[in-house]
């Protein structure tokens, strides 16, 4: 066996390793719709926002029950972008791993929801201990925070590139604290825009030569 039949053989053996010890079928499709999706929500709750503080100064009075009406309508939109995000990244990531022949639901991907799952959790009884205070101020902060620590958390078992996200994640968390009544720029920043970028490196980086060649 020549010195290049032992480099190729090397090669292969790294390649089953990571595909064994890695969840590497997110596909940057998956954080380019997370993105648009974030955008979108933001951008729909910015018009809810700026419409009741509108009617609030034509009135020239707050009501309980205007601020109560916008408040689930917010949550409802919340779970209405979540549930599309979610159904957008499970069925790129699937077709990913169809592409690849690779499973998508094995003991590393199990890993890997887990240890996503315990700060979003965490970050969400968090949350709405938040909201049954009336901390609205601190509720976009919380999100990227929690949001962070879970990708970085998570990040042990997949892609490595997820771990930055993560961390910019929290930084834009922390400033977020110190402009609390920016939170929906921040949101829109944290969840539509690092992530339509985020998608377009990871795309960039693993899958563009595949889409190519396909």
């Amino acid at each position: 066996m020549n010195e290049q039949q032992h480099l190729e053989t090397l090669s292969d053996i790294k390649r089953i390793m990571e595909r064994s010890s890695r969840f590497i079928s997110l596909s940057g499709l998956s954080g380019v719709w997370a993105g648009i999706c974030g955008l979108a929500g933001a951008t729909v709750a910015y018009l809810w926002i700026h419409s009741y503080y509108l009617a609030w100064d034509t009135r020239g009075s707050y009501y309980d029950a205007d601020y109560a009406i916008l408040r689930y309508k917010l949550i409802i939109l919340a779970a209405v972008v979540l549930g599309i995000t979610l159904a957008g990244g499970a069925y790129f990531t699937w077709r990913k791993a169809r592409r690849n022949n690779l499973p998508i639901w094995d003991a590393t991907s199990r890993k890997v929801a887990v240890n996503l799952c315990l700060p979003l959790v965490t970050g969400g009884f968090f949350i709405l201990g938040l909201m049954y205070n009336n901390y609205e101020p601190l509720i976009a902060p919380s999100c990227l925070v929690f949001y962070g620590l879970a990708l970085v958390n998570a990040s042990k078992y997949t892609l490595t590139d997820i771990r930055y996200l993560g961390i910019t994640e929290i930084i834009l968390g922390i400033l977020n604290i110190f402009f609390l009544r920016r939170g929906l720029y921040f949101w829109a920043l944290g969840f539509g825009v690092l992530h339509i970028i985020y998608g377009l490196v990871m795309w960039w980086k693993y899958e563009r030569g595949v889409n190519a060649e396909g």
